[in-house]
């Protein structure tokens, strides 16, 4: 008889250790190592299942997706969900994940399509109450209230739905283990059992997956290399609007994001995000620039704010929302050392409006000019939006899909464009909008700031 064996996993970052410890060397976590046993079975020979096959024979086969009844959420997962993959849909507490794939669960059901819906958090009352809420009920949407994944795989093999929705697989546990559910052991082999009953029988598995305190995915590496798509939902509580992200995606782009909004209905999708992320470019004060930005394939208008003052204590302040720190205090830096603008005894606050999260450096001189603006108390022009990548000597650098930039300030009715001066022999028509090209710094502050001639 094989003996069990005693280990001590991390719940936070899924470390393995010898003995129990107080903290986690890997994540610094405390008192998160919890005991787990592991059951060990006779080992068997292993029979080989077939020879290997070459390459070149093998036949492609050609991926039919089909859409989850959501535009956006097609957008992210790469055109549509392919059968037999699995999803993991993330987010913190409340954000909207269950209401999001009840939704798609009800507009699946709608085109004829059956889906088992499994709960492990909720009462079947609980779902029905919100699934009246959300739409019309169908008849080829079932619930089951279980946290065994053997009696959920024996009702999905009588079933044979043709999507299966976990909420969420951190309630999920194997009865042959003696942790408790939502522990690193009870996820792993959850998911697994999950994963291969997807791809054994061409069914697509959704799993939400809770957040933990560090702002990932419990079991994150566990799950991460298990499943096919990883997708983070987020938002801010105190707007309306929520946004999708690819983290890992086998069948598609991880650059696209889907945005929706949060009504007393449900989600709706949100085919101009421009109008939540900017204002209309009117009349702005100091200190608030419009950008063009690009999230994969999709432009769209955020408006940064900037707040510039003297500040109060010895060292100035860096408040940053939505932009990344580092690159905020680099681009003070600059413009001190370049432009001769006194930042070292200044507070900087910025923030994107909407609290939208941009990474690409094309919003630099965007950020820059919104600094300068406020710290001079000069608005820019009307109707005016700004980009461009700014380098370490104060040259403005080109950046990468300017005319789809230009294009969507055009439809959007501004009137002038910022841009580098190499990106603008990249725009061959008149789009009915003003192009400014800037080559440095100054000429941009010149070009850009109302009334910078009197300056």
């Amino acid at each position: 008889m094989a003996k069990d064996k005693v280990q001590f996993v991390c719940q936070e970052c899924g470390a393995v250790y010898p003995r129990w410890q107080g903290r986690c060397n890997s994540c610094d976590a405390w008192n998160s190592i919890v005991e787990e046993v592991i059951k060990k079975t006779n080992k068997k020979e292993h029979i080989p299942s077939g020879m290997p096959i070459h390459l070149k024979d093998i036949e492609e086969g050609e991926f039919t997706r089909c859409s989850s009844g959501f535009s956006e959420m097609d957008r992210v997962l790469g055109g549509g969900i392919i059968p037999g993959s699995t999803i993991l849909v993330g987010g913190s507490p409340g954000i909207g994940k269950s209401t999001l794939l009840l939704q798609i669960s009800l507009k699946l059901a709608e085109r004829g399509e059956k889906v088992l819906y499994v709960t492990g958090e909720e009462s079947e009352q609980q779902i029905k109450i919100r699934a009246k809420r959300l739409g019309e009920i169908h008849g080829g949407l079932y619930l089951e209230t279980e946290t065994n994944t053997s009696h959920i795989l024996a009702s999905a093999s009588n079933l044979k739905p043709g999507f299966i929705v976990i909420d969420s697989i951190q309630t999920m546990q194997n009865p042959e283990l003696s942790s408790i559910p939502g522990s690193i052991s009870q996820v792993r082999a959850a998911a697994q059992e999950l994963v291969e009953f997807a791809k054994k029988n061409d069914i697509v598995v959704f799993m939400i997956g809770h957040i933990t305190k560090g702002g990932v995915i419990a079991g994150p590496k566990v799950l991460e290399h298990t499943v096919d798509g990883v997708f983070y939902f987020e938002g801010d509580s105190n707007h309306e609007y929520r946004i999708i992200r690819a983290m890992k995606n086998r069948y598609g782009s991880t650059n696209e994001l889907g945005i929706f909004e949060m009504t007393s209905s449900g989600l709706r999708e949100v085919d101009n995000p421009s109008e939540f992320f900017m204002s209309s470019g009117e009349n702005m004060g100091p200190g608030s620039v419009i950008i063009p930005a690009i999230e994969g394939t999709r432009p769209f208008l955020i408006e940064i704010q900037a707040l510039v003052t003297p500040s109060a204590y010895g060292i100035p302040q860096r408040v940053v929302t939505g932009l990344n720190t580092k690159r905020v205090s680099l681009l003070c830096a600059l413009l001190e050392k370049r432009v001769g603008i006194p930042l070292g005894t200044q507070d900087v606050f910025l923030n994107i409006v909407g609290g939208v999260q941009i990474e690409e450096p094309a919003i630099d001189l965007g950020v820059v000019m919104a600094i300068v603006s406020s710290f001079r108390d000069i608005p820019l022009k009307n109707k005016l939006v700004v980009c461009g990548e700014v380098g370490l000597n104060g040259e403005i650098r080109p950046v990468s899909h300017i005319p789809i930039r230009v294009k969507e300030s055009a439809r959007l009715g501004f009137k002038y464009f910022l841009l580098p001066h190499k990106n603008q022999a990249e725009i061959s028509k008149n789009l009915g909008i003003s192009l400014i090209d800037a080559d440095s710094l100054f000429k941009a502050f010149r070009e850009g700031l109302a009334g910078s001639s009197k300056q």
